[in-house]
């Protein structure tokens, strides 16, 4: 490899158009320099649209192209596994879009199949990369909130299409994998454990999927935490942590901006601040972790391996929405 890593994007998902290859092409280490659809008239046009030098008709292309390092997998959630493994069985290292897989048996599958072939495998949580999450994560740390209590994170926003395959059960959809999956995340995050216990309520639709739905989660430490997800509610991405003398408040938490300033509110017994952060591309700082990983022979921030944790709490949550389930209206 030189001081660059060549990106290849499988199929031309909004995700990839909107955010993450933008992001990319304004990282210091890498490079857009294929895309994927099996449509290659779709290709084509896709990436005219967004200066992408090489254009495929077939999934199957793209993982044989020789300039192309590595791969970000956008597919919808029941083909990540299948196709992140195709990828690695090519050679190629990938950033598979969240969550990584439809549960955690193919989650597991995945991480197995690149350790065999000795390529990268990474979940793209951008928000984990934003140094707005970093400072909380220190704040808590260092005691900024006293003995952490409760968690609290909301993600909801309205799908567009009532044809979108996030409505769908049978891709792995919902709101839980699709949303919710983020605010279970960053509970993993700062606390730095695993539930011992969860339990979830969910709304369904007529596809089995969950469009709304609220969750609780027990860890050993003795956090609590709660938190609610939709893909039919208004735009809301949340989160809070208090605890025995502070509290932290993240107005926008997952999708943070990068065109202007964000903030975290604080409060430290009677005392308040606000800690400000100027623009930055959490999808550029998370595209640039990966491609510094494979550039420099190291693991990715967060090792794929934590996945595979987060799906089985996942798997634990959606089981207990579906036994706990309500028709949506």
């Amino acid at each position: 490899m030189a001081d660059k890593i060549r990106w290849g994007i499988l199929s031309t998902a909004r995700i990839g158009r909107n955010q993450v290859i933008p992001a990319i092409q304004a990282s210091i280490n890498g490079e857009v320099v294929a895309v994927a659809s099996r449509d290659g008239e779709k290709a084509r046009e896709f990436a005219a649209q967004l200066s992408i030098p090489t254009a495929h008709g077939a999934y199957d292309d793209l993982l044989a192209d020789p300039n192309v390092d590595a791969i970000y997998n956008p597919l919808p959630n029941s083909m990540h596994a299948e196709w992140s493994i195709r990828a690695a069985e090519a050679g190629k290292h990938v950033l598979c879009e969240k969550p990584l897989a439809s549960d955690a048996t193919e989650a597991q599958q995945m991480v197995d199949a690149f350790k065999r072939h000795g390529v990268q495998l990474a979940e793209a949580f951008m928000y984990r990369f934003h140094p707005q999450t970093l400072r909380v994560h220190e704040m808590v740390n260092s005691g900024a909130v006293g003995t952490l209590h409760t968690i609290h994170a909301t993600f909801t926003f309205p799908v567009s299409r009532d044809d979108d395959i996030r409505l769908l059960g049978s891709l792995a959809g919902g709101s839980i994998m699709d949303v919710g999956s983020y605010c279970v995340g960053v509970m993993r995050l700062m606390t730095g454990e695993e539930p011992i216990a969860v339990s979830a309520f969910g709304q369904f639709n007529d596809r089995e999927a969950d469009e709304r739905a609220v969750g609780v989660l027990a860890f050993p430490s003795g956090v609590l935490g709660h938190f609610d997800c939709g893909v039919r509610s208004i735009k809301a991405h949340t989160y809070e942590l208090r605890g025995t003398t502070g509290r932290i408040v993240v107005d926008e938490g997952f999708v943070v901006p990068k065109d202007r300033p964000t903030k975290i509110r604080y409060w430290r017994g009677d005392e308040y601040e606000e800690i400000t952060f100027e623009p930055v591309n959490h999808y550029t700082l998370m595209a640039e972790d990966f491609a510094d990983a494979l550039l420099n022979n190291r693991p990715p921030r967060y090792p794929a391996e934590d996945a595979v944790l987060g799906m089985r709490l996942m798997d634990g949550l959606r089981s207990s929405a579906q036994s706990n389930r309500a028709l949506v209206g």
